[in-house]
Order: C-alpha cells, then structure tokens, then sequence
C-alpha cells in the first residue's frame, strides 16, 4: 500500500485531501510562496476537521533556506507551539551557506 502525503492550506483543501485518499497533510501557510508555517488556528481547525496525521511546515519566510540565528530561534518557538497545539510531526529544511544540509538545527 502507498501512502500520500497532500501539502494544503485551508481547512478545506484538509478535508478534500483526506476524502480523497491523503493518508498524510502537511499544513502550510502561502502555497504560492513554497509554503510558510499556517497559524494556529489553522492548525487547530484542521486537526478538528480531519482524522489523518497532520505535520507542520515550520518555515517562517519564502525564499532560500538559509535562516539567520533570529529566524531559527523563531523557528523553534513556532515548533514548540506547533507540538503544544497537537501537530503529529513537523516539516522544515535549513541549508548552509555551500547548499549542504543541517540537522543538527533542530533537535
């Protein structure tokens, strides 16, 4: 069996998703923009109105993927508050300078 994840960011497109066989949502904020971390609210609707696990973008700004120290602290404030309002998982990617990798932003 596969599993599918669909990115939304409106309680609707959740639902519609979800109907439709997602067995995964990742909640974002401004698709256009690649995808920002939703509001709480989202959030909290979403996971009102859906039965399938919903994870996080935690991305506070469009762009690159290179976070100042000031982004990645509000990065970690938005996961933590992400966790506390009952995401299943989040979603996020940070790069160096030279495009490699870091996991060891978050814990």
């Amino acid at each position: 069996m596969y599993a599918m994840e669909v990115c939304v960011d409106s309680v609707e497109s959740a639902v519609n998703a979800e109907e439709g066989g997602a067995s995964r949502l990742e909640l974002c904020g401004n698709l256009i923009e690649g995808g920002t971390t939703p509001s709480l609210g989202l959030l909290k609707v979403v996971k009102q109105s859906v039965g399938i696990p919903v994870y996080v973008m935690i991305r506070p700004r469009g762009g690159d993927f290179l976070y100042s120290t000031t982004e990645r602290e509000v990065m970690m404030a938005d996961l933590r508050l992400a966790k506390e309002q009952g995401a299943d998982g989040i979603v996020l990617g940070t790069l160096t300078e030279i495009g490699k990798t870091i996991a060891s932003d978050f814990p």
